[in-house]
C-alpha cells in the first residue's frame, strides 16, 4: 500500500480491463518516472477521447463524427450487415479484408446474470435499420462463448420472420496452423458440424 495519490493512481489503473494489481503498479511507477511532456501528451489524448469520441448514429461504432468512416464509405455494400458485440470486433473483421458490407455494434452480449438483456443492447436499432433499408443478409459475428451464443440465438429468433432476409453465423472451428490433438472437444465438434465441400 502506497500513500495518497500514488495509491489512487494504482487503484484507478487496476480498474482497467486486463490490468491486474502488479501491472497497475508497474504502469504507475513508469508514469512517475516519465518526462512531464509525455504525461502532458497522455493527459491531452485522454481529454480528447472523453470530449471528441462518439458513437456512430448508424452502426454504433466509435467515431469522431456523427457517422463513422465505414458508414460514410459509399463503396460498401448496403445490403449486408455484420452484427458484432463491440467496436473492437469491427476492427478484427476489417483486418481480414474479406467483408465489404456495413456493421452493427450491439454494445455487448446478452448476460442475464449481469443484468444485460435485449433492452440494454442496440437490438431495436438493428430492427429499425432492417425495416428502413433493403437488407439481404445479416451476418452474426458474436463471440463463440456462452453470452455470444445466447445473443446469436436470440438474434436468429428475432430475425427469422423477415421475408427475404438471410441470417448467417460466422463459422467456428480449428485455427489455421493448429493441431487436431490440441483442439478441445467443443471446437473440434463445431469444426465437424460446420464442414464444407471442397
Amino acid at each position: 500500500m502506497y500513500e495518497g495519490v500514488v495509491q489512487d493512481l494504482i487503484d484507478e489503473l487496476g480498474r482497467l480491463p486486463g490490468v491486474g494489481p502488479k501491472s497497475a503498479q508497474r504502469i504507475a511507477f513508469h508514469l512517475l518516472a516519465t518526462d512531464p511532456a509525455d504525461i502532458a501528451r497522455l493527459q491531452d489524448v485522454l481529454g480528447k477521447v472523453a470530449d471528441g469520441v462518439q458513437f456512430c448514429e448508424i452502426c454504433g461504432n466509435v467515431s469522431e463524427h456523427p457517422k463513422c468512416r465505414i458508414c460514410r464509405d459509399e463503396r460498401r455494400d448496403l445490403t449486408v450487415i455484420c452484427v458484432v458485440e463491440e467496436p473492437k470486433d469491427v476492427l478484427a473483421v476489417e483486418r481480414t479484408r474479406e467483408f465489404k458490407g456495413r456493421y452493427h455494434v450491439l454494445g455487448g452480449a446478452l448476460d442475464p446474470l449481469s443484468g444485460i438483456g435485449p433492452e440494454q443492447l442496440r437490438m431495436r436499432e438493428l430492427l429499425k435499420r432492417i425495416g428502413e433499408a433493403d437488407i439481404s443478409e445479416i451476418i452474426i459475428a458474436t463471440d463463440p462463448n456462452t453470452e455470444g451464443e445466447a445473443t446469436a440465438t436470440y438474434l436468429v429468433r428475432m430475425l427469422r420472420d423477415f421475408p427475404g432476409l438471410s441470417v448467417t453465423r460466422l463459422a467456428s472451428g480449428l485455427p489455421m496452423g493448429g493441431d487436431l490433438e490440441f483442439a478441445d472437444e467443443l471446437t473440434l465438434g463445431r469444426a465437424l458440424s460446420g464442414r464444407r465441400a471442397l
